[in-house]
């Protein structure tokens, strides 16, 4: 009865200018978006089963709003990711996938050592691409996440992947966040940049390598990847290097970092080279340092830590390593 009592002496108290409108319910926005798609050309054959399937996953809520905050070294890190059994296997699946490896190379001029290094750091060769059905995690995320235009952009995103037969919602797996397949894309990533290379008609990220590898060549190529250069390089730098020169701010020949002071991670000189480099530290101004070409913030674009592209780099040269 108090209860009762007090809501009655807040709505008279409360003008009605500041009462909020009830929340839209989960069906209510599916409905908004099953409008939304099909009044941009998708089928509702398609759409509507895809999206009378969908499930409110309270899980990806909890992921979304609990993402852990831990620290963790770069050499941590990389013991994690980049170990001898993962630079075996990059090596073994190199042998075993070198023709079409090589065919795709040739076509957009991304050496196959990074295709595969990708490959092997997104999904350890496409055995772990993700259990969560795309279409419900994006739908939940774009309802109730903490982006939640982003989400339902990429729901739609998804929603144009069904409509075009490349894959069925059933089959449409991958991560919490919605990134897809083997190369882990995110709908919009695959729109832009998944390719047909074996010619089915299917972009095929999920079962199908050569797609898997072609679409991660064409994302490396289309977003400045320059396949007559490596990534960057191990280096140690004199007592005097004035840390204010680091970072991807400040670019300059290496001839000229050389001219510094700044030597290989072995100690020897520097080529005498007049490609572009940027010094870096791994861990926010401290650790070890490596001077970077223009193929590592090419990495980046991929995936923005600077973690992950020094991992890919040394992981694309140990598999390529002869």
């Amino acid at each position: 009865m108090r209860t009762f009592l007090a809501a009655v002496l807040v709505a008279a108290v409360v003008p009605a200018a500041f009462a909020q409108e009830p929340r839209q319910d989960f069906r209510g926005w599916l409905a908004d978006v099953e409008r939304d798609a099909v009044s941009q050309g998708m089928r509702s054959e398609v759409v509507t089963p895809a999206l009378a399937g969908v499930q409110h996953i309270d899980k990806v809520v909890e992921l979304d709003r609990r993402q852990p905050e831990f620290t963790i070294t770069f050499p941590q890190y990389m013991d994690r990711v980049v170990t001898s059994a993962k630079i075996e296997k990059g090596r073994r699946m190199l042998a075993e996938n070198r023709a079409v490896l090589a065919e795709i190379e040739r076509r957009y001029q991304v050496q196959a050592k990074y295709v595969v290094a990708l490959w092997g750091i997104e999904t350890d060769y496409g055995r772990v691409t993700g259990g969560y059905p795309v279409v419900s995690a994006l739908a939940t995320l774009g309802y109730d996440g903490r982006r939640s235009a982003f989400f339902r952009g990429e729901l739609i995103n998804a929603l144009k992947i069904l409509d075009e037969g490349h894959t069925s919602a059933s089959a449409m797996l991958g991560s919490w966040a919605g990134a897809m397949g083997q190369c882990q894309f995110m709908p919009s990533s695959f729109l832009r940049y998944a390719e047909d290379w074996d010619g089915d008609g299917r972009r095929d990220i999920w079962g199908t390598r050569a797609d898997v590898f072609a679409s991660a060549a064409n994302y490396l190529l289309r977003s400045g990847w320059n396949g007559d250069q490596t990534w960057g390089r191990a280096v140690r730098l004199p007592a005097s290097f004035d840390t204010r020169l680091a970072g991807l701010d400040t670019r300059r020949k290496v001839r000229e970092w050389a001219a510094l002071g700044v030597t290989a991670g072995n100690g020897k000189p520097l080529p005498k080279s007049d490609m572009e480099a940027s010094v870096i530290f791994a861990d926010n101004g401290k650790g070890p340092a490596f001077l970077v070409y223009e193929n590592f913030r090419t990495i980046l674009k991929w995936n923005r830590s600077t973690y992950f592209a020094l991992a890919v780099g040394h992981l694309a040269e140990r598999i390529g390593a002869k």
